[in-house]
């Protein structure tokens, strides 16, 4: 089976955002394929459904100031950080049941934990919060939301991530447990370039689908650029 892929490199969260919505209502509707999205965010914060305001440790005003984007979505879960060195993956797809929301995250999280020992990393679920972590510390962050039976948003794999982010935010929620990422477990830089093709690599075996890359550039809605 195949998916296109779009590979937006790095771009701010709200045009990428913006894009899903528009991709998103097209593959619902039956009128666009199966589409994935790969892509690396200038520094944001995405507040879910769930999202508790103490978990902000900042205002949105000092954020602003500090260069990070703060973002009201629809996905599920709670406060979640997007910035450079993170692998970020958002799945478009339709989904012919409602059973099939759970399998699908384990999915991704199956991917991501092959990705990781790609390079040498042992990481494991957590039964009592979705994601990807390595022994305490949470190296993937997975937040989806699914309307008319199509996925949007997805995963968040820590690659050259810093990793004092969590001085702006409570990451996922989840206080007893820290964050991690790739380089830090490896003690050597893995970037956003190394890390993609492994992540992208798993995925397709995991989903055994093939990935075609969209020729030409990714369609941008003008609600993007607004």
């Amino acid at each position: 089976m195949t998916a296109t892929l779009l590979d937006l490199g790095r771009r701010p969260y709200r045009e990428a955002w913006a894009l899903q919505r528009t991709l998103h209502a097209a593959v619902a509707a039956g009128a666009r394929d199966e589409t994935w999205i790969v892509v690396e965010h200038d520094p944001v914060i995405t507040l879910g459904r769930s999202a508790k305001a103490r978990h902000l440790h900042l205002s949105r005003e000092a954020l602003a100031v500090r260069g990070v984007d703060c973002c009201d979505v629809e996905r599920g879960g709670d406060v979640t950080y997007h910035g450079p060195g993170q692998v970020v993956v958002y799945p478009i797809r339709r989904l012919e049941r409602f059973r099939e929301i759970v399998p699908l995250v384990t999915a991704l999280e199956a991917a991501t934990i092959e990705a990781c020992s790609h390079f040498g990393v042992r990481a494991e679920r957590w039964s009592a919060h979705r994601g990807v972590y390595v022994g305490n510390d949470q190296i993937c962050a997975i937040g989806l939301a699914v309307h008319k039976m199509t996925s949007m948003h997805g995963i968040a794999l820590n690659a050259s991530t810093r990793l004092d982010y969590d001085c702006l935010i409570t990451p996922c929620g989840i206080s007893e447990r820290g964050i991690t990422s790739l380089s830090r477990e490896t003690g050597r830089h893995i970037s956003f370039d190394d890390a993609k093709p492994a992540l992208l690599r798993a995925l397709a075996q995991t989903f055994s689908l093939e990935f075609v890359p969209s020729s030409g550039a990714a369609p941008m809605p003008e609600a993007a650029i607004a």
